[in-house]
């Protein structure tokens, strides 16, 4: 097998966290596979910042997941749940979340987010969305991953 020529790399530390993604470009390197792979990379570096910043993502991921149990992909589902956004419980719980409260923006971001996400719908190019089309392409899950190429 030829030596990659290209790279798409991503590498970081910070404190104990350690994530090392790498995928070699080859001539038979498909373009969906470079793209699957830096939506990963998004993905990784979205999660963290989050909780780098001191946001507490598991009580908004429970928050998410409560205004959005057992909702279905379509339009009224996701209407259904952005209407219960504003409510008080939801500010309650994006301001407990937040150990500095000039966070609580990003903090409504993230909710918003996953929100949406848990609904059905992506906001960007996924990998998720990416295995839909390309089934040869696989989300990963765990420490420990390797990309294939």
């Amino acid at each position: 097998m030829e030596e990659p020529q290209e790279y798409v790399d991503f590498m970081a530390k910070y404190k104990d966290w350690v994530a090392i993604r790498k995928i070699g470009i080859r001539a038979d390197t498909r373009p969906e596979e470079v793209a699957f792979y830096l939506a990963g990379i998004r993905a990784l570096a979205d999660s963290k910042a989050f909780s780098i910043l001191g946001i507490n993502t598991a009580a908004l991921d429970s928050f998410a997941d409560t205004i959005t149990q057992g909702s279905r992909k379509n339009y009224q589902a996701l209407a259904s749940a952005l209407s219960k956004m504003g409510s008080p419980e939801q500010k309650r719980t994006v301001d407990s979340a937040c150990s500095n409260k000039d966070m609580m923006p990003l903090a409504d971001t993230y909710l918003l987010t996953k929100v949406i996400t848990n609904v059905g719908y992506d906001l960007g190019a996924s990998q998720p969305a990416m295995s839909k089309i390309w089934k040869d392409l696989k989300v990963q899950k765990g420490p420990g991953r390797r990309p294939k190429k």
